[in-house]
């Protein structure tokens, strides 16, 4: 039952083809098996050619119903479901109450089978809650005998199955039958009995219902009691629930704890190899998840190192593009400074004679130690001097002119709206010294 395809379970065709008694088989088998695939239960069937008795015995791995289940007497019912069922003879005088007896058995047999019948009919023919029918059992049970009882799941017995799978537990499961005329004394003894209850809480899960309620009938359609009281053993086996004992008739308390002790400590062996091949699927899931872990880890640092890595070259290759292109705005200032010194050069006036009267002489100091001398016409304009030092080989490409004394910067750097004074305007005598200023240093 396990290791079914989850898009199997979930497949929206699965019933495609199916008539509403087969529908309702279907749903009732896997309550009965506690499969989770559909598909499996389905299959399961069709095996089985829709036989429900047939396929649960399989899925719970019990013996044909030939084998499991003899016939009854001809005088018993077909299944005591609200009938009487005498407890079989034994001795001559037993032999001639049942002979006595005979008619009237015959009769209460007949009837009960009718009513089974209509049973039949009305519990399959509509839904039901499975946990309600559980809740309300225990509830009448406590009515009646009490709260001392073993710890009886509240849930349905599909949910029982699940739980005892997961929990890797034997799971007891008990199916009442108000009417016989054992339960009295079997729910008041051997349920009640101090030890069971205090043994089963450590050890098993337990659960029970009626057969007069649609959830216990539906399990002991699957599970074909003999007689009762009935109660079933069931543990996972070779990853099934599969039936293991079965005690049915009446019991002494502590006879039934020794032989249900019996049944679990026999089968003990399938619930340890369970356990250690859960421990290792955890383990090696584990394991599996930590090597994930580690491996996500390691590839986080890679990724942090190699975006690390991604950035540093980015960022060496944009301060690269940024200094070519420095250095390209830089050669194209040089070009364009070096276009403008020849087209300036060409705008210097040639030096006056040195008999000239308006012929002044002007030694300008440049940055770097070095001297122009030359001689200028006071009607020159400053604008000149700018040209004369700017077109120098060493001159400096950001500069202005001053003047020590008095202190001052002259106005010769050629503007767009006014032009400079000339030399005479700006007071400069037949000999001056003039110094030029780096703005760039």
């Amino acid at each position: 039952m396990e290791g079914n395809n989850q898009a199997e379970h979930q497949d929206p065709n699965l019933f495609d083809g199916l008539s509403d008694a087969q529908h309702e088989m279907l749903l009732q088998f896997q309550d009965l098996t506690g499969a989770e695939s559909l598909g499996w239960c389905r299959r399961t069937l069709e095996e089985h050619a829709w036989d429900l008795d047939s396929a649960a015995r399989s899925a719970l791995n019990m013996p044909p119903a030939e084998v499991d289940r003899p016939a009854p007497p001809a005088a018993a019912a077909p299944r005591p479901g609200g009938a009487v069922v005498p407890a079989q003879p034994g001795g001559l005088l037993s032999w001639l109450f049942s002979l006595a007896t005979l008619p009237l058995r015959y009769l209460v047999s007949t009837l009960g089978g009718i009513i089974n019948i209509c049973l039949s009919i009305i519990r399959g023919g509509g839904p039901h809650d499975p946990v309600q029918d559980v809740s309300e059992f225990i509830a009448e049970f406590e009515a009646t005998y009490g709260p001392e009882h073993p710890a009886f799941l509240r849930g349905s017995y599909s949910q029982a199955l699940s739980a005892a799978k997961q929990q890797l537990k034997p799971l007891i499961v008990y199916l009442h039958c108000s009417d016989h005329q054992d339960t009295a004394e079997f729910c008041a003894g051997a349920l009640r009995h101090p030890p069971l209850a205090e043994w089963s809480g450590r050890t098993l899960l337990f659960w029970a219902c009626s057969v007069d309620r649609p959830e216990g009938y539906r399990v002991s359609q699957a599970l074909r009691e003999n007689g009762y009281p009935f109660v079933a053993v069931i543990v996972l086996k070779e990853n099934r629930m599969t039936v293991v004992g079965r005690l049915e008739g009446p019991c002494q308390p502590n006879d039934f704890l020794q032989r249900l002790q019996r049944i679990v400590s026999d089968n003990e062996a399938s619930l340890v190899a369970a356990r250690l091949e859960r421990n290792e699927r955890n383990l090696n899931q584990e394991l599996r998840q930590q090597q994930d872990a580690a491996y996500q880890e390691s590839l986080r640092a890679d990724q942090e190192k190699e975006r690390r890595r991604q950035q540093e070259r980015e960022r060496q290759e944009q301060e690269e593009r940024e200094r070519q292109e420095q250095e390209r705005q830089r050669q194209l200032k040089k070009e364009e400074i070096a276009r403008q010194k020849i087209e300036l050069a060409s705008e210097i006036p040639d030096e006056p004679a040195l008999d000239q009267p308006d012929c002044v002489r002007i030694s300008i100091k440049l940055p770097d130690g070095s001297r122009i001398e030359r001689r200028f016409s006071t009607s020159h304009s400053l604008k000149v001097l700018y040209y004369v030092v700017f077109c120098h080989p060493d001159s400096p490409e950001r500069f202005e002119i001053t003047q020590n004394y008095p202190r001052r910067v002259l106005p010769c750097r050629p503007g767009a709206e006014l032009d400079p004074p000339t030399l005479a305007e700006a007071g400069l005598g037949k000999s001056e010294l003039l110094y030029v200023r780096d703005l760039d240093a």
